[in-house]
Order: structure tokens, then sequence, then C-alpha cells
């Protein structure tokens, strides 16, 4: 018996690749359920099983309630039975005794074979998912299982692995049976086992076949900087040397290009360009640049459009730099992290001349490169002319002009990014001291606002049904938070949905029927703006001026803003009336004729109200400043007087001058809109 069951667990063991602690631990968990299952055994009650590996047997532990005298003995022991396990126990601990069912083995074997046999798949697939959450970002072996238009699905050891379109090289094609080398991007835990996603495209697959390869990487001796990949392409790889004597490029492309060859096969044929990486930002972005040779690098760092390097190149190497489609241009720039520009020669300096003849300050800017400038364009008209390549001293002319140019500009850019970086410090500034002071006049006028307030629920002050559920729906429940909302300004109720132009109006008039201590609520802050009645300037009255011709009609209000001027009239244009007309008898001041009685009660408990909300709140309104002001201008537009003098009469009548709109505005002023109708 021992020597069968030891087999079987070292049997299983091998087949599933477990450790046997993995194993005697289902195997255990499965004999403790059949257990439950056959003498009905509650989930709460400690049971234990045991294998002996020695003899093959098994044990159940069940734990039990020493007492004195024992009313259910499938929980509770005695407590002499229970010394004579353990000497020294009392009433009340609890003690694991063995319950070991007759013929326990088969029973066990009969019941718990699906309850073994599952929890050693549980424990296999979380092996499996162990394993290979390790491996995440490591390069593994498989094989092509099946091909699908979305997925390529790869045979690993003991599961499976999905290869996503998004992650296959463009251009490849994949067999069955086929052996790969994919980089694992992800591995994930589910319920039918680990689901493993691998990668053919990633950047890192490269890193990691260069560290397979190239041994001076894996040591540590040679340093992979940076990688560009297009993958199925081209890549570019930056490297460096960390230890003395070795050259990294060599180190990497092997004898007579072995190392290399042997990634750019497992990559399908990808081109591979492994260059030097340098401290120096110019020559870097230099040897990225390749197999292109530079003449010119200007670098320039700007905080909102990024770092740019202005590259200049022969001009039969442009298209080498640039490469098929940008891609040379493009992997540099990935390489480097910088955006780069590319120009020719020619390009170059005929952009330099040209700055210098529109623009008079380069000149003076470029120093003594400026002596330069009639010998480069010499330069530039001899080779266009005769089409033939620069020389050695030509490049370098060439090359200074071009430099001085680019620095000017690159300082005067320099300098308008910091002023506007200054102007918007400042700017900042401004808006949080603006904050700050609002902020601190909206909590003065809060502090105003009296205790009783916040004891008055909405309920109480009169709202509508409307906007009392409105209000509710926001939060608010008494008078002193809808207050303390007001002393934002009106849009801190504005910005509550539903609630209006009207219903602000509304609250405001409740609000100012509380009775509420007045000591509490007038003062305002020191620095307040100025109330709708200070707002509203009365001009004083108008000027008469002499009419142009006896017919002519001269209009004016008889309430102006401060800031508007009267009208010049030029002398030229102006006939004095007859003498005797402008006698102090014979003219009559136009008189402002009265308004009707129930108007000046209106506007007069208007106004009132106005004063007595301004003083009732602890807050400051602007935007009911405003609107003051507009009912003020269309109450001034309605009072518009039209002065005509009058020839026969020698005087000047004031004539009432009303426009179809404005008694329409005043009849509904005054509620009389229905009456007007019929």
């Amino acid at each position: 018996m021992k020597s069968d069951f030891l087999l079987a667990l070292n049997q299983i063991c091998s087949e599933r690749k477990l450790p046997r602690e993995v194993v005697l631990e289902a195997l255990e968990m499965a004999l403790v359920s059949a257990y439950r299952r056959e003498h009905n055994v509650s989930a709460g009650r400690n049971v234990t099983a045991k294998l002996d590996l020695e003899t093959g047997k098994s044990r159940i532990f069940v734990e039990k309630r020493v007492v004195e005298t024992v009313t259910d003995h499938r929980e509770e022991i005695a407590l002499k039975d229970a010394r004579a396990i353990e000497p020294e126990i009392a009433i009340g601990d609890q003690l694991f005794v063995e319950d070991t069912p007759n013929n326990f083995g088969r029973i066990a074997a009969q019941s718990a074979k699906q309850i073994i046999l599952q929890r050693i798949r549980e424990a296999e697939r979380e092996a499996r998912y162990t394993q290979y959450i390790q491996q995440e970002g490591e390069i593994v072996h498989g094989t092509v299982q099946s091909v699908k238009p979305q997925a390529v699905i790869l045979h690993l050891e003991g599961t499976e692995a999905i290869l996503p379109r998004n992650q296959q090289t463009p251009g490849e094609r994949y067999t069955i049976h086929q052996r790969l080398r994919a980089y694992v991007l992800e591995v994930r835990r589910t319920s039918r086992g680990p689901q493993i996603v691998v990668s053919r495209n990633h950047s890192n697959m490269l890193k990691r076949l260069l560290e397979l390869e190239v041994p001076e990487i894996f040591s540590g001796a040679v340093e992979i900087k940076a990688i560009a990949r297009e993958a199925g392409s081209r890549s570019k790889v930056a490297v460096a040397a960390r230890q003395p004597g070795v050259d990294p490029v060599g180190a990497c492309v092997g004898m007579r290009g072995v190392r290399i060859q042997s990634i750019v096969n497992e990559l399908g044929g990808e081109k591979i360009d492994v260059i030097e990486w340098s401290p120096d930002t110019s020559i870097f972005i230099s040897k990225a640049l390749s197999p292109a040779k530079v003449l010119s690098i200007h670098l320039e760092e700007d905080p909102l459009n990024g770092r740019t390097a202005n590259v200049v190149v022969m001009d039969d190497q442009l298209s080498l730099a640039i490469g098929r489609a940008g891609q040379n241009a493009r992997l540099a720039a990935k390489l480097t992290g910088w955006r780069i520009d590319i120009q020719g020669v020619t390009e170059a300096a005929s952009w330099a001349l040209q700055k210098v003849n529109e623009d008079p300050d380069v000149l003076p800017g470029i120093g003594p490169v400026a002596e330069l400038l009639p010998t480069v364009a010499n330069i530039l008209r001899q080779h266009e002319r005769i089409n033939l390549p620069y020389s050695g001293e030509e490049l370098l002319l060439v090359r200074q002009v071009i430099e001085g140019v680019q620095q000017y500009y690159s300082s005067i850019r320099h300098s308008e990014r910091q002023r506007l970086i200054k102007e918007e410090a400042l700017r900042r500034a401004r808006i949080e001291a603006a904050q700050s002071a609002r902020e601190a006049k909206i909590q003065a006028a809060i502090a105003k606002i009296p205790a009783q307030a916040y004891e008055v629920p909405l309920n109480k002050i009169g709202l509508s049904a409307r906007v009392l559920a409105h209000l509710e729906r926001a939060g608010l429940e008494n008078a002193g938070q809808v207050m303390a909302r007001l002393a934002e300004g009106d849009e801190g109720l504005l910005q509550i949905h539903a609630i209006g132009p009207k219903s602000l109006k509304e609250i405001k008039r409740c609000l100012q029927a509380l009775d509420l201590p007045a000591e509490e609520v007038q003062e305002e802050p020191a620095e307040q703006a100025p109330t709708a009645e200070a707002a509203v300037v009365e001009p004083p009255s108008p000027v008469v001026e002499a009419a142009a011709t006896p017919a002519e009609a001269i209009e004016t209000e008889e309430e102006a803003e401060p800031s508007t001027a009267e009208p010049a009239v030029e002398p030229a244009s102006v006939e004095a009336p007859p003498a005797e007309a402008l006698e102090p008898e014979g003219v009559k001041e136009p008189e402002e004729p009265e308004e009707p009685e129930e108007e000046q009660d209106l506007q007069g408990k208007g106004e009132e109200q106005e004063a007595a909300l301004s003083t009732s709140l602890p807050f400051i309104e602007e935007e009911e400043e405003e609107f003051v002001i507009e009912e003020s201008r269309k109450r001034d537009r309605r009072r518009r007087r039209q002065l005509i003098y009058d020839e026969e009469a020698g005087v000047v009548i004031a004539r009432r001058h009303r426009k179809r709109g404005d008694l329409f505005d005043e009849l509904d002023d005054l509620g009389e809109w229905e009456e007007f109708i019929r």
C-alpha cells in the first residue's frame, strides 16, 4: 500500500508538473468534502484530514467542545475523555478528536474522485499562471497551432498563447506547425487558466533578441539606450559601452555581421541600424540620421512647441537623410526624442540671405558673420549657374552664415518666450489675487448672515412650490443657505438647474420680507461695489440749442449717462432765430409733464424695495446693478422729449414722443396689458 500510494502520488506530480505539497493539499481537501457530505456536517465546524505517507491511510479530525456532561456526541466531548487526549484541557475549550469512519478509504475514493480531479486541475492552472506571470516581458518559443483572421494561436509548453492581429508584424505570413519566438506582452488570470497575449512587433521584442544574441548586452558591458522600431521594415538601436575598450556597435553586429543577421532572419528580414549613443545631443542626432552625412545642427528648445533640431545636409544627401516616405527621419526623431527639420545646404543658405534682405535688424545682430554675406551670395550664384558641388572652404563659409542667422532668430524667440512667460505669470498672479479677494469678500458677506436665517426653513418664507422644489433638489434647506449662495453673486443661484431671472427675483423678494435683525445684516464689506441707486446718476438738465430752421426739431434726452458728450454743432450751419423770439418774456421753459400717479407709485415702490433689499442682505449684487441700470435706461427712453421752435408764437414747445414699443412696455409695467388688448 505504501509503494502504490507513493507511486501514484509521484506519477501525478510528474505528469501535472505540480509540487507534492499541492497534490497532498488537494487530496486532503477532497477527503474533508467527502466526510462533510457523508455525515451531513455543517460548514461552520472545523474538519481536517491527514494522509500518512508511510501507510497511505487517511484520518479525519473533528473539532469538539469540552463539557461536563455530553448531550450531543457529534459536537461535544466529555471532560474525562478530553483529558485522556490532552491532560491540561478545561471545560469550554475546543479539541480536535479523530472521527474516521470505517471503510472510509473506499467511500472517499468513490465520492471524492471528481473533487480530487477538480482540485488538481485548479492547482495545475494556478501553477501555469505562476510560471508565465514570471515570464511576462520575456521571449518564449511556440508552435503555430491555428491561424485565424483576428489572431494566431500558439502552442506553448502546457498551455496556449494568443498573437492578436495588432501585435503581428506587417507582411509576415504564418503556417501551421511553424516555430516562432514571441514576446510575452500580458498574462491574465481566467477561470479556464491563464490567458497569455504575445507580440511580434513590440520594440522590447528586438531588445530581448539582442540580449539573447549578444553576450556583452546580457552581461551588462554594453547597454541599450533607445530603440525606435517600425516592425517589418526598419529599426534603429542606440547602444553605449559601460566598460572601457568595448566597441558597442561591433559587439552587436558581430564578426561579419553574424549576430545581427540572425536577429534579422528571426524578424523576417527587418533592417536594423545599430548606432553609438552619445551624451552630446548634436552628435547623437547626426549619428541617428545615418547613413546621411550632416553638415550643421542647430538645437532649439521651446516649452510650447517642444524640442526642435534644425539639420542641414548636403543637397545630394537630402533624400537619404529623409528616407523613403520619411522613414529615416521619423525613426531618428523617435530614437532621439527631438523633432527634426532637414534642409539642403542651398535651401538653408538661400533662406539665410533672404532673411538678411527682408529684416534690417538681422545684419547688425549676426556680428562678424555679416562680412561673409557677399562671398556666400557669390558662391550660391556660381553654384546655380555651373551646378558644381561645394568645396570644403565654401561649405565652411555657408555653414557659418546659416548658423549665425539661426542663432540670431533663436535668441529673438528665446527673448519672446521669456516675455510671454513673464506675462503669463503676471496674468495668473492677478487672477489668483482677484480670486482671493473675491473669496474674502464672499466669506465676509457670509459671516454677516444672521444666525436666525439658518433656522428659517425654505417652506416658511413664501416661495412658490416650483422654486421651492428646485432649491430643495439642490440641497438648500433654510434661508441662511440661500443667502450664502447669494453671497457669491446672482450666479450662485442661477447655476442651479431651472432657476432663472424670474425665480431669482422671487427668491430675493421673499428674503427681503424676512424679519431679521438689521444690525447684523445691514453692515457691508469695506470694499463694496456701488449700489444700484448710486450707479444711476442724474445728469444736469439739457441745454436747448438754437435750431437750424424753424421747422427743424432737436431731440434731447432728459437723463443721459455722464460719459455721453453733447454733439458739437458747426457754427456755420446754425442760423439764429429772430431777436424777438429770444426775449425772456416770450420764452416758455420746457416743463416735464407729470407722470401718472399710478406709475409714480409703482416706481417709488420699486425703488423702496431695491433700497430695502440692498440693506437687508449682506452681499453685493453686481448683476443686479446692471439690471437696474438697464431699467433706468428704458425709462429714459420712455421720457424722451421733442423740442420744437414755434415761429409764430416765438417760443420753444416741448412735446412728448412715444414709440409703439415704449407704449406696450409701459402698459405691461402698469399691469394694464389685458385692458389694452380689450
